[in-house]
Protein backbone atom coordinates (compact mmCIF):
# COMPACT_ATOMS: atom_id res chain seq x y z
CA UNK A 1 0.00 0.00 0.00
CA UNK A 2 3.01 2.73 1.06
CA UNK A 3 3.83 1.87 -3.25
CA UNK A 4 0.49 3.19 -3.86
CA UNK A 5 0.33 6.51 -1.56
CA UNK A 6 4.13 6.98 -2.41
CA UNK A 7 3.34 7.18 -6.49
CA UNK A 8 0.57 9.29 -6.19
CA UNK A 9 2.64 12.17 -4.78
CA UNK A 10 4.81 13.94 -7.01
CA UNK A 11 7.26 16.97 -6.60
CA UNK A 12 4.76 19.21 -8.63
CA UNK A 13 1.51 17.97 -7.93
CA UNK A 14 -0.87 18.62 -5.31
CA UNK A 15 -2.22 15.63 -3.37
CA UNK A 16 -5.59 14.92 -1.42
CA UNK A 17 -6.49 11.88 0.13
CA UNK A 18 -9.94 12.44 1.39
CA UNK A 19 -13.54 10.86 1.55
CA UNK A 20 -16.34 13.23 0.15
CA UNK A 21 -18.70 13.10 3.44
CA UNK A 22 -15.94 14.59 5.96
CA UNK A 23 -16.19 18.37 6.85
CA UNK A 24 -12.56 18.62 6.94
CA UNK A 25 -12.32 17.44 3.55
CA UNK A 26 -14.80 19.90 1.69
CA UNK A 27 -12.89 22.27 3.64
CA UNK A 28 -9.97 21.56 1.76
CA UNK A 29 -11.36 21.02 -1.32
CA UNK A 30 -12.72 24.19 -1.04
CA UNK A 31 -10.15 26.25 -0.19
CA UNK A 32 -8.04 24.48 -3.67
CA UNK A 33 -10.93 25.13 -5.73
CA UNK A 34 -10.19 28.92 -5.57
CA UNK A 35 -6.54 28.82 -7.14
CA UNK A 36 -6.30 27.55 -10.84
CA UNK A 37 -4.49 24.55 -11.20
CA UNK A 38 -2.45 23.39 -14.29
CA UNK A 39 -4.20 20.16 -15.62
CA UNK A 40 -3.03 17.32 -13.77
CA UNK A 41 -1.68 19.20 -10.95
CA UNK A 42 -4.41 18.57 -8.52
CA UNK A 43 -5.73 15.11 -7.57
CA UNK A 44 -8.17 14.20 -5.18
CA UNK A 45 -8.10 10.63 -4.44
CA UNK A 46 -11.21 9.60 -2.59
CA UNK A 47 -10.37 6.62 -0.18
CA UNK A 48 -14.10 5.86 0.77
CA UNK A 49 -15.24 2.48 -0.31
CA UNK A 50 -12.29 1.03 -1.34
CA UNK A 51 -11.34 -2.44 0.07
CA UNK A 52 -7.64 -1.29 0.57
CA UNK A 53 -9.21 2.16 2.47
CA UNK A 54 -7.61 0.91 6.59
CA UNK A 55 -3.83 0.23 4.49
CA UNK A 56 -3.99 3.71 3.08
CA UNK A 57 -4.80 5.10 6.11
CA UNK A 58 -2.49 3.23 8.00
CA UNK A 59 0.04 3.92 5.56
CA UNK A 60 -0.31 7.96 5.61
CA UNK A 61 0.06 7.48 9.75
CA UNK A 62 3.29 6.12 8.92
CA UNK A 63 4.24 8.46 6.28
CA UNK A 64 3.02 11.65 7.68
CA UNK A 65 1.77 11.27 11.46
CA UNK A 66 -1.96 11.07 10.89
CA UNK A 67 -3.80 8.55 9.79
CA UNK A 68 -7.13 11.23 9.55
CA UNK A 69 -8.58 12.59 6.40
CA UNK A 70 -7.83 14.68 4.44
CA UNK A 71 -4.08 14.58 4.00
CA UNK A 72 -3.20 16.93 1.83
CA UNK A 73 0.51 17.29 0.14
CA UNK A 74 1.93 20.04 -1.57
CA UNK A 75 4.91 18.39 -3.99
CA UNK A 76 6.12 15.93 -1.77
CA UNK A 77 5.61 17.54 1.81
CA UNK A 78 2.52 16.75 3.71
CA UNK A 79 0.75 19.97 4.99
CA UNK A 80 -1.40 18.76 7.25
CA UNK A 81 -5.24 18.57 6.87
CA UNK A 82 -8.25 20.98 5.63
CA UNK A 83 -8.17 23.47 8.67
CA UNK A 84 -3.99 23.76 7.63
CA UNK A 85 -4.81 24.07 4.41
CA UNK A 86 -7.22 27.15 4.99
CA UNK A 87 -4.86 28.13 7.47
CA UNK A 88 -2.04 28.79 4.95
CA UNK A 89 -4.33 30.31 2.67
CA UNK A 90 -5.64 32.84 5.22
CA UNK A 91 -2.12 33.39 5.76
CA UNK A 92 -1.39 33.92 2.44
CA UNK A 93 1.44 31.40 2.31
CA UNK A 94 -0.40 28.59 0.54
CA UNK A 95 -0.37 30.41 -2.55
CA UNK A 96 3.51 30.65 -2.44
CA UNK A 97 3.63 27.37 -1.81
CA UNK A 98 1.46 26.16 -4.92
CA UNK A 99 3.37 28.65 -7.28
CA UNK A 100 6.68 27.14 -6.08
CA UNK A 101 6.18 24.00 -7.10
CA UNK A 102 4.53 25.20 -10.43
CA UNK A 103 0.98 23.72 -10.19
CA UNK A 104 -0.48 26.91 -10.52
CA UNK A 105 -1.16 28.12 -14.47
Amino acid sequence: MAEFVKAQIKGDKVVVFLKPTCPYCILAKDVLSKYKFKSGHLDLIDISGRSDMGSIQDCLQQVTGARTVPRVFIGEQCIGGGSDVDSLDRSGKLEGMLQAIGSLQ
